[in-house]
């Protein structure tokens, strides 16, 4: 396998991706999950433990803030093949970290990840199958182009009940109301997130910043139980506020993008965003998928500055428009271009003279089975009509090799 499954937020690419490790399992091998931030990794090693331990299956978590002793215990039983499930950030891939038989490597949200890194970890098996995920939808034209390597599946589905999340856009001149309403749905029991874009105060942006933020909310509105999360924090303190906003012990989080992916609250059903002109569209989506997670008719509130641009303002209107990621990314590759879209280190696209990636789909189709065709004729493109080929692959790869 090597495939590339593309979910919207809260789609259930984590199970499939447990279900995948449970097979591996089954059949004697190790599985790796590699994911961009501990956070995210507490949540998933959290559901393995839930999901595998009553079959038997031990699952171990391994981060950069893993104690010495801890994580030598988790490299012994790794090489031993005690582990059946390794949840972990980069701290998979560094050199001495070995598995005995390591049959699936799995990676979530994998734009976060550069080339080489993947690579690391699939070299501490042979040859394993690869399952890679994402929740900011790639257009298919795009994944066929950029991961021409990799089997496409898409989870176009969201789980029954899940109600569509209203999305508003706002300025400041009504921000008592939206604040107002903030605090109904906390009397009734809700939660909700407040996300700004800096963590702390800075001279050269006349942005408002979630540390100073926070004390003001704390004695605007004493009533309600404020806590803060950023990227700055230790990973204690980090694990800490996640913890208590999951028991309800804080009932407005206010936070940066450190929350954008992964954070699953079913109860937390509003997500103000601050200054949301300075977010794209795939943040910007990410963001508003924390919330929409249980029954509770939810709410996203984008607030914007004074400084908004056409193409902010444009932005805001396509989330008000629609919930789909894959429409969101559609019109987020247009605004954008598909070397911005992933990152130029992501991406190793040519800026196409020609072509564009939305309008050309069914040419980049009849493109991408004519290649396979070739291959499937000449694989070491021996053929004299294909030394001009041949040597063109031979500059694009050795190219890419210095982008990852």
């Amino acid at each position: 396998m090597h495939r590339l499954v593309q979910g919207d937020v809260g789609s259930g690419k984590t199970v499939v991706a447990f279900l995948a490790a449970v097979f591996a399992a089954a059949n004697g091998y190790q599985t790796a999950m590699m994911v961009p931030t501990e956070i995210l990794a507490e949540q998933h090693f959290k559901n393995a433990v839930k999901w595998l331990a009553p079959l038997g299956l031990r699952a171990e978590l391994l981060t950069g803030s893993t104690s010495a002793k801890e994580r030598q215990m988790i490299q012994e039983d790794l090489k031993s093949g005690k582990i059946h499930l390794c949840v972990g950030t980069h701290a998979l891939i560094e050199e001495d970290i070995e598995f005995q038989r390591l049959a699936l490597v799995i990676i979530d949200e994998q734009h976060r990840f550069g080339v080489h890194q993947r690579n690391n970890l699939k070299r501490k098996g042979q040859s394993p199958h690869f399952l890679v995920m994402t929740a900011t939808p790639i257009p298919r034209t795009l994944a066929m182009t950029v991961y021409g390597d990799l089997d496409v599946s898409l989870i176009n589905e969201m789980p029954a009940g899940r109600t569509p999340i209203l999305t508003r856009l706002v300025f400041d001149s009504k921000r008592a109301a939206v604040y107002g309403y903030m605090n109904e749905q906390i009397s009734k029991g809700r939660q909700a997130y407040i996300v700004y874009p800096l963590v702390e105060e800075s001279e050269k942006m006349d942005l408002k910043d979630a540390v100073s933020e926070y004390e003001k909310l704390r004695a605007q509105f004493p009533n309600i139980r404020f806590g803060l999360l950023h990227g700055r924090m230790k990973s204690q303190e980090k694990d800490e506020v996640m913890d208590q906003f999951r028991l309800s012990s804080i009932q407005v989080l206010v936070s940066t993008t450190v929350i954008e992916v992964g954070v699953d609250v079913s109860n937390a059903n509003m997500m103000i965003i601050e200054h949301a002109e300075r977010f794209g569209l795939s943040q910007l989506h990410q963001l508003r998928g924390r919330v929409g997670r249980g029954s509770h008719r939810s709410y996203c509130v984008l607030m914007m500055g004074r400084a908004l641009s056409d193409e902010g303002r444009a932005r805001g209107q396509i989330m008000i428009q629609t919930n789909d990621g894959f429409k969101i990314a559609e019109a987020d590759l247009e605004i954008r271009g598909p070397g911005e879209f992933l990152g130029s280190r992501q991406s190793g696209l040519p800026g196409f003279k020609m072509a564009n990636l939305v309008r050309d789909v069914l040419i980049l189709q009849k493109a991408r089975q004519a290649a396979g065709e070739l291959l499937a004729r000449d694989p070491q493109l021996l053929a004299v009509e294909h030394s001009g080929l041949k040597v063109a692959l031979s500059a694009g790869i050795t190219k890419l090799a210095g982008v990852g």
